[in-house]
């Protein structure tokens, strides 16, 4: 198990946002640090947990295909889905050359 640090400082979030290209005013700073010290305390009490009799999941929930099935129906011969078309040629949709 990794060892996380106790205290994060300023210096720490502000070189963290130099490397993110993130600029900081000084209360977003202050802020940030508590947030990230909270972060890592909760990080901490849960490496406390014994998980060794939990299974690994995937999804919390049970995961089902929501897709129907597909079924071969009945739909539109070419000619008259071309026959709703502003213009066609050849049996295609002609359409606008778009670059």
């Amino acid at each position: 198990m990794t060892k996380i640090a106790k205290n994060i400082t300023k210096e720490d979030v502000q070189y963290i946002a130099s490397l993110s290209r993130v600029h900081l005013q000084g209360d977003e700073v202050e802020r940030l640090t508590k947030d990230l010290e909270n972060i890592l305390g909760y990080v901490h009490k849960l490496e406390k947990l014994d998980v060794r009799a939990v299974e690994p999941t995937s999804h919390v929930l049970p995961i089902h295909s929501v897709y129907r099935e597909d079924e071969v129906r009945p739909s539109l011969q070419q000619a008259q889905a071309t026959a709703l078309a502003v213009e066609a040629h050849n049996g295609f949709f002609k359409v606008p050359k778009v670059i």
